[in-house]
């Protein structure tokens, strides 16, 4: 898997760039508009880190040609906290996910394998694992073939505990991930701790064959039993 680091911060691109290499992955560097261009167009990759605020140029004009050339997906956004409108301009124009500087590597990884495991499902709409299935399209979660309703959080999060399984998933990064930038607001992550309990109760009660395991003052990984 190649992927291409689009960031003029050096040090932040040289720590990427270390963090996926020791994941195996194949990396590649661009630090300003012009050099992210010409790899961009010339070669082939299954992921793109895109940071907006480029020497000689924006991030999101790269975006927006790789759009029109069908090769705007596996993008994932990384720019500061304050640019919620090129947040929203960037999904728009394809990207697949966003996140805010400053943020942890693992984390970082952890989006980055998400949007490749998401491109390697090949157009399904759903997530199976064990005795489950979410269903992406129609919002639903299945145990043993019954309807399991969950609220639109728990939905999300466990949507994303699935992209992510066996991975530890941070806290902070789970609660950037389901509710956005209102989690900066907050004074602590309490509410992330409700909605894991809940939807861990839910998971029980169906039996179902995976659950939410704890990371004691990190985070959080789903495991299958």
């Amino acid at each position: 898997m190649k992927i291409l680091i689009i960031e003029d911060e050096i040090a932040l691109q040289q720590s990427i760039a270390e963090s996926l290499e020791k994941e195996n992955f194949l990396v590649e560097t661009a630090a300003d508009y012009h050099s992210a261009v010409e790899k961009v167009f010339v070669y082939q990759y299954d992921c793109i880190l895109l940071d907006i605020m480029l020497p000689k140029g924006s991030g999101l004009d790269i975006l927006e040609e790789l759009k029109k050339v069908g090769k705007a997906e596996n993008v994932i956004i990384i720019s500061a906290k304050d640019s919620l409108d090129d947040k929203l301009k960037g999904l728009e124009l394809g990207a697949d996910d966003y996140l805010t500087k400053p943020f942890h590597l693992a984390e970082l990884n952890a989006r980055v394998k998400a949007v490749l495991r998401r491109k390697n499902q090949q157009g399904k709409n759903t997530i199976e694992l064990r005795n489950t299935v979410l269903d992406l399209n129609e919002r639903q979660f299945f145990v043993n073939d019954k309807n399991i309703p969950l609220n639109r959080k728990e939905f999300d999060i466990l949507n994303y505990f699935l992209l992510n399984k066996k991975r530890l998933v941070t806290k902070t990064g789970l609660a950037e991930h389901v509710w956005g930038d209102n989690s900066d607001q907050a004074d602590n992550l309490d509410f992330v701790y409700y909605q894991i309990k809940n939807l861990r109760k839910k998971l029980q009660e169906a039996q179902a064959e995976i659950e939410i395991e704890s990371t004691y003052g990190i985070g959080y990984k789903l495991i299958e039993k």
